[in-house]
């Protein structure tokens, strides 16, 4: 053997020294992957033929092996690793056993069909989509100056706190993560606005760079991420295929059977459980920087910059418009709805019975698969299953769903409105959102005249009272608008004089707009309402609108068009929610008519105020760059996709994942293996950027990490968290390279490895807190049905 190593160990170096030598040779790292999956190929294949990579294989055919097989240890726990020469013989063969001719062949054809499933044509097109609208969506919220206003607004509010322009930063950073996702673009922007505004108040260098590199990325973690759409792409996939291995091995026909639930994880799924995380993350960012600040006055001092509101409130005033009202309109409606005053009035039944519940296990299994369920499941959750599979069949088996009679379905229908509830939570919710609305002006400027807020507040009550008395479950959707009509006058009349008045408060006129949409996008993604993909098209329309609506405010020009853009976007979904418009069924009312005619306008309307936005933002020069930006950062997405699915392919052919995760199985504890794979994930997280790991190493061990027990959501959320700390930890984190871009010369690089150092710490203390409590990453998702 060449140097006394494996014939796959060398194949492996090879390639890992092409990859970094590639990358290193400063070509384009898109270009660079699939560069050194080819040269690396062909090395491999000249050594292989002069006979020089020579692997040892285990011989099956011996009596030692078959004795193993006897024992009834699995085929996939013996490796060359468990299991010295002595102890099972080896016999020597080529890396390429069939020549590097048939596998040159196999993987020509293989790329072939990863690309058709991957990148053209494949169920993770649609989630990739999602990419360019984020990335669209977080250019266009760049270039239109909006950090700008949240850094100087955020600074007016936590200024006066010791250490208070940190802790805004730390507010922007997490403010811009959820609205770009986009790490590099955020550290950049964060480093040219705020450094520079933090040192002229004295604040240390160390406390300056470090609080902005480790704000700028909490893209990586805090939705929509794009880290996480492109590992939920691979993790959906890794994890079923691994489950599905991992039954069978434990002799079960499927996943389904053996885990009891489908092994499936989704984006959507992903979002919600790094939610909690991100916000984490940034409070822990947060309190060091007060800390920080109490221990050091001198180096993070407390800056007063000016107040946010126009007009002075007392501390009462305050108190009672910001927080007391607001929390007894939020608790009330939540103790409400315990109540059942607040909740469905939905009458809706299905023509048919439901399906009956079937038992919590399958039980019809085989003796292996039983034993292997009862160790995963224990053996109170067998039995349970077992008694409930006989209930079942002493019932006559699971019952069907069947056509329900005339008077079936009357007698549930009667059922449902009986137990309707007297408010429906739609409206409940539209009256409290425009209620904080009210309140909120009454806090912002108590001296204005409150006669239209009170007028709102009547109207408030008007529509409660018409709910309760006049509306019910069998209350057609047209007859509920008709009836609420003249109360919602008296809201909206409120509702318009008490959003002038909010605009003259700074931070919600700064907050308010891209806060909604962030919340349209993530509402939308964690509520389980869609998709990733159509939620950041909407964030992307959005943020068009957004940015156009800015540039027509700093020209002096009415944004008339893009503000009734927005409202008729408003009313295609409350139209949509609360009207049938299928007009292609036999029987449509005038009301279905007039409802789908009244959301086909305001769908018009609003398409013509994105067209608009568009044309606003092409003649005032910014629509151009950010499409230029947006397409070179999604090709350049799609080109490492392609060539990282060549440098794996190579990988494959001698051998080398297959030895990886050989290797990575020889550990008997799950932990070990996992805590392994985290370190090499940190390690390589200095040299390679986010993308190249998640599509050449990612696949590589996913099949070892994803095919244990631990919660998919988990594995996935960790290794976003890791990569977010190698972002970040000297000497190689991109992060400290895109601040040390536009740091000013003052600032040295010393300074920025120094003041980044505590922040590491606190991102490795962040993992050990994930390792240690996994619920805050699994809670939001169990919580919120998908």
């Amino acid at each position: 053997m060449l140097f006394g190593l494996d014939g796959v160990e060398i194949g492996l170096i090879i390639v890992f020294l092409c990859l970094f030598g590639g990358i290193l040779s400063g070509f384009p790292v898109a270009f660079a992957i699939g560069g050194a999956g080819i040269i690396s190929f062909g090395i491999i294949a000249a050594l292989d033929s002069a006979g020089l990579l020579i692997h040892q294989a285990i011989d099956t055919s011996t009596d030692a092996y078959k004795a193993l097989l006897a024992q009834g240890i699995n085929p996939d726990k013996i490796s060359v690793f468990r299991y010295t020469a002595e102890e099972l013989p080896r016999y020597s063969e080529s890396v390429f056993p069939k020549g590097w001719e048939v596998a040159l062949d196999r993987n020509v054809s293989f790329i072939v069909n990863r690309m058709n499933e991957r990148v053209l044509a494949g169920q993770s097109i649609e989630t990739l989509l999602a990419v360019l609208m984020f990335v669209l969506m977080g250019i266009t919220l760049e270039r239109s100056k909006i950090a700008d206003d949240l850094l100087t607004t955020m600074a007016k509010v936590f200024g006066p706190l010791p250490g208070g322009l940190a802790v805004s930063v730390v507010v922007v950073g997490a403010f811009l993560a959820a609205s770009t996702g986009i790490v590099g673009a955020t550290v950049v922007t964060m480093g040219l606005l705020a450094l520079p505004t933090m040192l002229r108040n004295g604040y240390s260098p160390e406390i300056a760079t470090g609080v902005i590199a480790a704000s700028g990325t909490l893209g990586q973690i805090i939705p929509p991420s794009i880290v996480i759409v492109l590992l939920g792409t691979l993790a959906g996939d890794l994890y079923s295929a691994a489950q599905e291995a991992r039954a069978q091995t434990a002799g079960c026909t499927d996943a389904l059977t053996f885990l009891g639930e489908p092994a499936v994880v989704s984006v959507g799924t992903l979002f919600q459980a790094a939610l909690l995380p991100g916000i984490m993350l940034a409070l822990l960012y947060a309190l060091y920087a007060f800390g920080y600040a109490l221990l050091h006055p001198d180096r993070a001092p407390a800056v007063p910059m000016g107040g946010t509101n126009a007009e002075p409130v007392t501390r009462s005033e305050a108190f009672t418009w910001f927080l007391g009202a607001p929390a007894l309109l939020i608790v009330g409606t939540i103790l409400l709805g315990n109540l059942n005053v607040v909740g469905s009035q939905n009458a809706t039944v299905s023509s048919f019975s439901d399906i009956g519940q079937s038992a919590s296990l399958r039980t019809n299994v085989s003796d292996e698969c039983k034993v292997s369920m009862i160790e995963l499941h224990g053996q109170s959750a067998w039995d349970a299953a077992i008694a409930q599979q006989e209930t079942i069949t002493a019932a006559g088996g699971v019952q069907q769903s069947e056509r329900l009679s005339d008077e079936e379905f009357a007698a549930a229908t009667a059922a449902k409105v009986a137990a309707a509830a007297p408010i429906g939570t739609g409206v409940a919710v539209l009256l409290v959102l425009l209620s904080l609305i009210l309140t909120t002006a009454r806090g912002v400027s108590p001296t204005t005249d409150a006669r239209p807020l009170i007028i709102g507040g009547i109207g408030v009550a008007l529509a409660v009272l018409a709910d309760i008395a006049l509306i019910g479950p069998l209350t057609s959707a047209g007859a509920t608008v008709m009836l609420l009509a003249i109360p919602f006058v008296l809201i909206m009349y409120g509702v318009v004089h008490g959003t002038g008045i909010c605009a003259r408060n700074e931070l919600i006129r700064v907050v308010f707009p891209p806060l909604v949409l962030i919340v349209a996008v993530l509402g939308s993604i964690l509520g389980g309402i869609t998709n990733p993909t159509p939620a950041a098209a909407l964030g992307a329309g959005g943020a068009i609108m957004l940015a156009a609506y800015r540039k027509l405010k700093d020209e002096d020009r009415s944004p008339r068009i893009v503000i009734w853009s927005t409202l008729a976007i408003i009313v295609c979904i409350l139209v949509g929610i609360n009207f049938d418009l299928r007009i292609n069924q036999d029987d449509v009312g005038f009301e279905s008519w007039f409802a789908f005619f009244v959301a086909y306008a305001a769908y018009l309307y609003a398409f013509f105020g994105l067209l608009f936005s568009c044309y606003v933002l092409y003649t005032s020069g910014v629509l151009t760059p950010v499409v230029r930006e947006t397409a070179k950062v999604t090709s350049m997405v799609f080109t490492i996709l392609i060539g990282s699915q060549l440098l794996n392919l190579v990988v494959i052919s001698f051998g080398g994942e297959h030895y990886i995760q050989q290797f990575l199985k020889s550990f008997d504890n799950e932990w070990t293996v996992f805590l392994i794979v985290m370190l090499v994930l940190f390690v390589l997280g200095f040299v390679l950027d986010f993308l190249e790991i998640i599509y050449i190493v990612v696949p590589i061990v996913g099949p070892v990490i994803y095919g244990g027990t631990f919660d998919p959501k988990w594995v996935t959320i960790m290794i976003a968290v890791n990569l977010q700390t190698s972002f970040l930890t000297p000497p190689f984190g991109f992060a400290l390279f895109y601040l040390r871009g536009v740091a000013p010369p003052s600032v040295t690089t010393r300074h920025i490895y120094r003041g980044i150092v505590p922040f590491v710490l606190i991102q490795v203390l962040g993992l050990a807190i994930l390792g240690y409590f996994p619920e805050i990453v699994t809670i939001v998702p169990d919580l919120i049905p998908n």
